[in-house]
């Protein structure tokens, strides 16, 4: 099964141009390194919740939207290896980032059900 990181981030409003910039650089290194695909989308239907929500978890301000991505690797094995040399890849630069990146939430996944997978 697949392997599969996922991220949700606040970005400002007034940093969506700089924050795709950098999304499509990284897109561009992933993929060369040997990632599958890597998606990112921004909120357009995201409620604060009472409890619990999306905006909610990264804190998002009046003036922030909410940006979901996920990066897909064939096993966990590879997704080390690619973050390893996405990490030291030069062109990857990390300084100025336009989002809290203490904000962000990340994690990985193993893959537990794929719709390609089941049998009709």
């Amino acid at each position: 099964m697949s392997y599969v990181d996922g991220f949700v981030l606040a970005v400002p409003k007034e940093k969506i141009e700089a924050y795709k910039t950098l999304a499509t650089t990284a897109c561009a290194l992933w993929l060369e390194h040997g990632a599958l695909d890597y998606v990112e989308c921004i909120g357009d239907d995201v409620p604060y919740g009472e409890l619990t929500s999306f905006p909610r978890a990264v804190m998002a301000k009046e003036d922030e939207i909410v940006v979901f991505s996920w990066i897909v690797y064939r096993d966990r094995e590879t997704r080390d290896a690619v973050n390893e040399k996405v990490m030291a890849d030069p062109r990857l630069k990390m300084d100025g980032m336009p989002f809290d990146g203490k904000r962000m939430i990340y994690g990985g996944f193993t893959t537990l059900l794929r719709a390609g997978d089941i049998a009709t």
